[in-house]
């Protein structure tokens, strides 16, 4: 090759950054418009539930228009979905951290049953989940898509399951999908009730059936 040549391709290679350093400036304004439209969203639905939020008001929290909100999302259903999924790959990362910091399956059935508690504590999450399920039940395309999300959902928490105890059997009442079902609903049913009257259901209280709710699902599964 001549140097000619050789010059001319160092000049391109050279070339390259230039032309995608602004594709990346882009993707990240992209990305931060996208974080700060699923921060509001959390804030309006918080605030005013979500039926009664409006797009309006998620966008102006944002610091955005409309139009920066129907570039990223859909609908107020879609970015309900978004701030659901990213909670939940949190939350995910966060079983799986721990349980690799355990051996047995008492250990890690015992470390995933306090993590839990602390989930349930989650007020804004309780709240917002119960409120689109209502939601969803009186709309039939919202019903369906969030039925989707939770087959999606079956595999992975049918290997947390495995993980917290490996030697479960095949023909067990209870499976992982449903017992992890049960015990989201049945702590997002105690928060309500204390949200309602706490001196009927303390928080310390609560704490103790979500334990005892815990590894009685636990136990079914290994009889």
């Amino acid at each position: 090759m001549s140097a000619k040549s050789q010059a001319q391709n160092r000049k391109e290679a050279a070339a390259v950054p230039l032309r995608n350093a602004p594709r990346s400036r882009q993707k990240e304004r992209a990305e931060a418009t996208r974080r700060k439209l699923l921060a509001a969203a959390e804030t309006i639905f918080a605030r005013d539930g979500f039926e009664a939020a409006r797009l309006e008001d998620i966008a102006a929290e944002a610091g955005y228009t409309r139009g920066a909100f129907y570039a990223n999302f859909k609908s107020k259903e879609d970015i309900f979905f978004a701030l659901l999924d990213s909670w939940i790959a949190e939350r995910m990362a966060e079983v799986y951290a721990l349980l690799e910091k355990y051996d047995t399956p008492r250990q890690r059935l015992d470390a995933l049953r306090d993590l839990y508690t602390e989930f349930a504590k989650n007020r804004r999450l309780a709240l917002l989940s119960l409120e689109f399920k209502l939601y969803a039940i009186r709309h039939p395309r919202a019903q369906a898509r969030l039925r989707a999300r939770n087959k999606s959902m079956r595999c992975t928490k049918e290997e947390i399951w495995n993980r917290v105890s490996p030697n479960i059997k095949h023909d067990a009442i209870v499976s992982g999908p449903a017992a992890a079902t049960a015990l989201g609903a049945f702590s997002h049913a105690l928060l309500v009730e204390h949200l309602v009257d706490p001196a009927t259901m303390p928080s310390d209280e609560i704490q103790r059936l979500l334990k005892v709710s815990f590894e009685t699902v636990l136990a079914t599964r290994d009889r």
